[in-house]
């Protein structure tokens, strides 16, 4: 969440910056800086009862050395109403900052300098365009037919087994799965990010100090009985591990990559750009995940979408990349790219990856801070990337490697395949 200092300091750029984001920030920022104020006129009234309390305490003492019973016991009095009225000051200070908290996790990360206003997809800015363009054969077929000619994935018996958006996936759709898992992360690993292998349900305070609670609960599936959420994405957990540490600066910056399933409720989500594997409930992911010290941070963003782009040119795929403008970013981001696909037999780009940089919004609610060199500690910046989700590399893949005796596989994953065709 952003900084009760960031609202203190200049409130009229934040709410000019969130007006980019589409999202009018003035009453709540009007609330917060209230809250505000009636807590720190509390906590000054708390001091100076806590004050008299102390002096009366010491005249306790004077007076029942002189033998003044009554007197002292007056002031014992006297101290216990104080005292009375200190406990009533700090439950009105906790039930302020109480407020305060759940307001400020209402507002939006601000979005960077870079950011341009825009309403929706259509206003992102593409920033660069790569890959070969894609020569399909007559008669090509979209990646669900594909996957139905050649028996690899089965949707129909998703549905069966759980429901639309979980399909199955078979022999050589199962091994063409595996296979990628395994080249992002040898991908990732040989970058510098260090493997782990996180839970995949987390419980509330993860969700929140990411940034998925309270603002996407509808999105996510939860367990109930033990309050539980299934990750939307490696980043909940791994981010997460930092939650509520302070590293030396030394040990900046930490760079961390996770595959896990991933799951979505995707509500609403509906019609023919969903068909296949465009959109599931479950699907497989693999993140990397950097923390920084802030000065690093927007280097530390190009180098991750460097890296995300060499792994799609590995693969051979036509791609593009999109700045995202103001009305199209998450909640919790102050800058987005994403990588998208082009499908040639669906005549629509696919989003693969999104790779954000969070600056000190999640580490804000994280409590994620670092040791400066002069012993101070700072909030650290938060940065996370799809480095790749799987689904729609997949059908990429299928639809524009097909040929007419079958879908080659692209050379870089042979030796993970163990097999060059489809067929």
């Amino acid at each position: 969440m952003l900084t009760l200092k960031m609202l203190r300091d200049d409130p009229k750029a934040v709410i000019e910056k969130l007006k980019i984001k589409n999202f009018d920030a003035q009453p709540i920022v009007d609330k917060v800086l209230e809250l505000d104020s009636r807590r720190r006129a509390l906590q000054t009234e708390s001091d100076a009862l806590l004050a008299q309390q102390k002096q009366k305490a010491a005249e306790i003492g004077a007076l029942m050395k002189q033998g003044l019973k009554d007197a002292a016991d007056a002031a014992k009095a006297q101290v216990a109403e104080l005292k009375a009225k200190s406990s009533e000051l700090l439950e009105q200070m906790e039930a302020a900052g109480r407020e305060l908290e759940s307001n400020l996790v209402l507002m939006p990360n601000t979005p960077c300098d870079l950011i341009k206003p825009g309403k929706g997809a259509e206003d992102n800015e593409v920033v660069k365009m790569g890959g070969p363009d894609v020569n399909l054969p007559e008669g090509a077929l979209p990646h669900w037919e594909l996957a139905k000619k050649y028996d690899i994935i089965d949707f129909d018996l998703g549905v069966k087994i759980t429901g639309a958006g979980f399909p199955v996936y078979k022999d050589k759709g199962a091994k063409l799965q595996r296979a990628l898992i395994n080249f992002f992360l040898d991908c990732n690993t040989a970058a510098g990010y260090k493997e782990v292998e996180p839970p995949v349900m987390v419980n509330a305070a993860s969700g929140y100090g990411t940034g998925q609670l309270p603002d996407k609960e509808g999105q996510m599936y939860h367990a109930n009985l033990d309050d539980f959420y299934m990750v939307p994405t490696a980043e909940v957990p791994v981010t997460n591990i930092f939650r509520d540490v302070i590293l030396e600066g030394s040990e900046l910056p930490k760079a961390l990559t996770a595959y896990t399933p991933c799951f979505r409720r995707e509500a609403g989500s509906y019609g023919k750009d969903v068909r296949g594997l465009n959109r599931l409930h479950q699907f497989d992911k693999v993140e990397i995940v950097r923390v920084e010290k802030p000065e690093n941070s927007y280097e530390a963003l190009d180098k991750m979408v460097a890296h995300v782009e060499g792994i799609v040119n590995k693969l051979g795929l036509k791609y593009r990349i999109l700045r995202l403008c103001g009305g199209d970013m998450s909640f919790t981001s102050a800058i987005t790219y994403d990588f998208e696909l082009w499908s040639a037999a669906q005549q629509r780009w696919l989003e693969i990856s999104s790779v954000s940089n969070f600056e000190t919004y999640q580490a804000n609610r994280l409590h994620l801070r670092y040791r400066d060199e002069a012993g101070k500690t700072q909030l650290a910046h938060t940065l996370n990337g799809s480095s790749l989700a799987l689904p729609r590399v997949v059908a990429a893949l299928l639809e524009d490697n097909q040929t007419p005796d079958g879908i080659i596989i692209p050379e870089v994953l042979r030796p993970y395949t163990g097999f060059d065709k489809i067929d």
